[in-house]
């Protein structure tokens, strides 16, 4: 969206801009959210609620970013808060009732085989400390810059290109095994 048309929203029909913010970057930004909690329900939870904060912040946008960066800034630090909550730290779901209800049937060998290494992949990726999940799912993932991770995780460029080495290094280690 280019910036005048979005100057205009923000001001004329705040509803409008963020029906079209959700439908752009709603499925993006749920992919962010599950990369720092690991679990579906509340990265849908806390995605809504980065919608919510977005809304309530729109009047605050300037034009010194782009809205994605701007949204994803909101969606990082919210995940951060999240993670550092109190709510987070002591409440925790059974890990066989979400298995249970996330089992698929396999109908082919190479899909349970494709299937089986993306999990494995995932899981690898998963288990990153945060500062190299991040960097790993911005990069591959959203397809971001060296320069535009920085920018939205205020982190000086040659350190995210360390993370990113170090990141796949241990990626590495763990599907070598």
């Amino acid at each position: 969206m280019e910036e005048s048309i979005i100057a205009e929203l923000i001001v004329a029909d705040r509803e409008q801009l963020l029906d079209k913010l959700m439908d752009k970057y709603g499925e993006s930004l749920l992919h962010l959210t599950y990369s720092y909690v690991k679990d579906r329900t509340v990265a849908e939870d806390l995605t809504q609620e980065i919608f919510v904060k977005c809304y309530q912040r729109l009047g605050q946008y300037e034009s010194r970013s782009t809205l994605k960066s701007w949204l994803w800034r909101i969606a990082i630090n919210h995940c951060k808060d999240y993670l550092r909550s109190w709510h987070h730290k002591h409440i925790f779901v059974a890990e066989d009732q979400v298995k249970k209800t996330s089992s698929i049937e396999k109908d082919v060998e190479n899909e349970v085989i494709q299937r089986y290494e993306d999990k494995q992949l995932v899981e690898a990726v998963m288990s990153l400390p945060d500062r190299y999940r991040e960097v790993i799912y911005f990069y591959y993932f959203e397809e971001l810059s060296i320069k535009e991770i920085s920018s939205l995780t205020s982190v000086n460029q040659n350190t995210i290109k360390t993370r990113l080495k170090r990141a796949k290094e241990i990626l590495k280690e763990c599907l070598e095994v």
